[in-house]
C-alpha cells in the first residue's frame, strides 16, 4: 500500500501509487508553452503601428537621481513634509508604545493591595 501526506488532515493517508509519487497534486508533466507575459501587455493596440503605449513613463532614472543626490538629507526624508510627518508620527508612536509597555510592566510587577 502507498501513503501520502494529507495537507487537510496533516496525517498520512492511504493513496494510489500515482498519487504517492506526485504529492500534493503536483504533476510530473511540464508544459512546453511559455506563459503569457503579464507586465509587458500593451494598454492600447494599434493595427497600423507596432509601437505600444504602456501604462506610463519610466520614472526610475529620475527617482534614482533624486534619492542619490548628496544633499545631507537622509533618504527617508527626501520628499519633504509628508516624509517628515510620517517619520515623526512613527517615532512618537514608538516612544509612546515603549513608555506604555514600561508602565504596564511596572503595574504588573506590583502586588495588589487588599
Amino acid at each position: 500500500m502507498y501513503y501520502k501526506f494529507s495537507g487537510f488532515t496533516q496525517k498520512l493517508a492511504g493513496a494510489w501509487a500515482s498519487e504517492a509519487y506526485s504529492p500534493q497534486g503536483l504533476k510530473p508533466v511540464v508544459s512546453t508553452e511559455a506563459p503569457p507575459i503579464i507586465f509587458a501587455t500593451p494598454t492600447k493596440l494599434t493595427s497600423d503601428s507596432t509601437v505600444y503605449d504602456y501604462a506610463g513613463k519610466n520614472r526610475v532614472p529620475e527617482l534614482q537621481k533624486f534619492f542619490q543626490k548628496a544633499d545631507g538629507v537622509p533618504v527617508y526624508l527626501k520628499r519633504g513634509l509628508p516624509d517628515q510627518m510620517l517619520y515623526r508620527t512613527t517615532m512618537a508612536l514608538t516612544v509612546g508604545g515603549t513608555i506604555y509597555c514600561l508602565i504596564a510592566l511596572y503595574m504588573a510587577s506590583q502586588p495588589k493591595n487588599k
